[in-house]
């Protein structure tokens, strides 16, 4: 059976050592280099294929550097400490730049643990809100083709149908999976965190060059969870605190149909005037 598109995307070839060569997915084009969700889901699939892995994510930050050229590039994961119950990872991504030499395009951190019983308990409950069945989907023309693998379902905080330069809040609520049914685990949770349209363009209806420089995901859910929601919906709220000299954030919040919080996410991007 032909694996799914985002699986093809992820893909890395181990060569030892902690090193993987995988290349870009024109399935997961962004308006420069690729969707920066896949680039974070492949950067973790290289810690979780590492031999000397131990346990799960806990928090995974990325960091983009450049943009990803399309075609080719290689992963480095290296555990640089493992302890009783966490373990800690340093990971690089490069490219053969224009001069011949390998360039560093990205740079990750990523925390793993094993993850005990305890105690727990969500403190950020899911906001009330329509359920998929009742919102429809996200139907405005795809600008880039990464938006096309995945249904959307906007609750509110729609990407702007006028870009007329009106003030209004950031906030956006949507329901979100795989246009292609995938069960949900690890990496896709990864790339969901990331789904968000520029949270200035919401803000001030202009649309003006956006990217990440870096992004942070927390994980409250393990493998196990995840297996739970399956094909389900996923609720993603979004919102940022400030925009400033060219930067601004954002907080990201998702659940599952049923009210656990699977992670949150933060993240701070460049915008041009």
């Amino acid at each position: 059976m032909t694996a799914h598109v985002f699986d093809q995307a992820i893909e890395l070839t181990a060569s030892g050592d902690g090193q993987f060569s995988g290349a870009t997915s024109p399935a997961y084009a962004n308006m420069v280099g690729p969707f920066g969700g896949i680039t974070a889901a492949t950067v973790l699939n290289a810690v979780l294929q590492h031999p000397a892995l131990l346990g799960e994510p806990l928090s995974l930050t990325v960091n983009f550097c450049a943009a990803l050229a399309d075609g080719a590039f290689a992963v480095s994961a290296q555990p640089v400490r493992t302890n009783r119950s966490t373990q800690h990872w340093v990971v690089a991504v490069t490219q053969t730049g224009a001069s011949g030499e390998d360039e560093t395009v990205v740079t990750a951190s990523v925390v793993t643990a094993a993850r005990r019983s305890t105690w727990s308990v969500d403190d950020e409950p899911m906001p009330v809100v329509p359920s998929p069945a009742e919102v429809p989907p996200y139907a405005a023309p795809s600008p880039v083709e990464w938006i096309r693998r995945y249904a959307m379902r906007p609750v509110e905080g729609q990407i702007p149908h006028t870009w007329d330069g009106r003030t209004s809040d950031s906030l956006t609520r949507l329901w979100m999976r795989d246009a292609v049914p995938r069960a949900l685990d690890l990496c896709g949770l990864a790339a969901l965190a990331d789904v968000f349209f520029p949270r200035i363009w919401l803000r001030r209806a202009t649309r003006v060059p956006a990217g990440t420089v870096s992004m942070t995901v927390y994980f409250h859910a393990g493998a196990a969870q995840l297996a739970e929601v399956g094909h389900g919906w996923v609720l993603g709220q979004a919102r940022a605190q400030a925009f400033r000299n060219g930067f601004f954030d954002q907080a990201a919040l998702l659940w599952s149909e049923t009210g656990h919080l699977l992670c949150s996410s933060h993240q701070v991007v460049y915008y041009k005037e």
